[in-house]
């Protein structure tokens, strides 16, 4: 993973991992924590680690099954494991994420007006299972209303809404996989259209509106926008992949895209909040292998664009 060392020497203040960290695709827990063990004992990830605060959720891959859900017969099994080692094995000053199910946490960073809150969700542990239906160019998902289902389980709902109450001045909110994206096939919050309103008007209620989504899963790096929600824009922020190109390469269709180029190439996103003026200016980047810069967009605030 050479990008490792590309990213570190940019010396990042903080770094977030956003899933599919390792491919487990396992039922056999022997086997994901050798994957696992693999991936610590990388000398560029060793060097990342060391160099800045690390931060991650999971998603499928890591989880243990592709597309996988709360249906998946060893999810506490695979928290534990993930726990163990992005957290540390020992149980002393754990983090309130190891004392309930599912991997999803929060953290604050910086003084008062220039705090940065990361929102940590887990689109895994509790998600229903999917509707199937005519395969297109993402896969065979599609939109499924029952009120029944859900993204995020009850729990986490009733958590994420207190930390969407919590003082921040810029809020980013880590999805495995894409907020804003319309359903193409992929695996996307749109298959869960009710979830999907039900995130927009929670971030309406608790005035959240400056609040920036972040994703991965795609194997290809876009910026998407939704402007319909008051007062301001809300984008979704997608990074991917490291080292895993996409055999295809062709993005789905996607309605909300703000720029017209995606990346397909080994990339990472970079996020740089400059908080000298009156409302935090905010720079979204794709950097490929060698660190230049491949896509860019700059917003004032996370929700006006510059």
């Amino acid at each position: 993973m050479p990008i490792l060392e590309t990213l570190t020497d940019q010396n990042p203040e903080l770094m977030i991992f956003l899933g599919d960290n390792i491919y487990g695709d396992t039922e056999d827990m022997d086997v994901l924590r050798a994957k696992y063990a693999k991936l610590g004992a990388d000398a560029g990830f060793q060097r990342l680690r060391a160099s800045c605060p690390t931060l991650a959720t999971w998603d499928d891959h890591d989880f243990g099954v592709n597309d996988g859900g709360a249906d998946y017969p060893m999810r506490k099994e695979s928290e534990q494991i993930f726990e163990n080692f992005w957290l540390g094995e020992a149980d002393a000053e754990s983090p309130a994420s190891r004392s309930r199910p599912g991997v999803y946490d929060a953290h604050l960073f910086g003084p008062p007006g220039e705090k940065l809150q990361v929102i940590l969700l887990d689109t895994r542990f509790f998600r229903s299972p999917l509707k199937r239906g005519e395969k297109r160019v993402g896969g065979s998902w599609m939109p499924d209303d029952d009120p029944a289902k859900t993204m995020l389980g009850d729990a986490q709902w009733k958590w994420l809404e207190a930390q969407l109450r919590q003082p921040a001045d810029v809020r980013i909110i880590a999805s495995s996989i894409q907020f804003i994206a319309e359903d193409a096939g992929q695996e996307t919050w749109s298959n869960l259209p009710r979830e999907r309103q039900r995130m927009l008007d929670l971030l309406k209620t608790t005035k959240a509106n400056n609040a920036i989504f972040i994703s991965g899963d795609r194997h290809w790096s876009e910026l998407s926008a939704l402007d319909d929600v008051a007062p301001n824009r809300l984008y979704d922020f997608t990074s991917s992949s490291f080292n895993q190109l996409h055999q295809r390469g062709t993005p789905t269709k996607n309605r909300f895209r703000l720029l017209p180029k995606t990346y397909h190439k080994e990339n990472y996103g970079v996020i740089n909040i400059a908080w000298d003026q009156p409302t935090p200016k905010i720079t979204f980047e794709i950097r490929d292998i060698n660190g230049d810069v491949q896509l860019q967009h700059t917003v004032k605030s996370a929700g006006a664009t510059e």
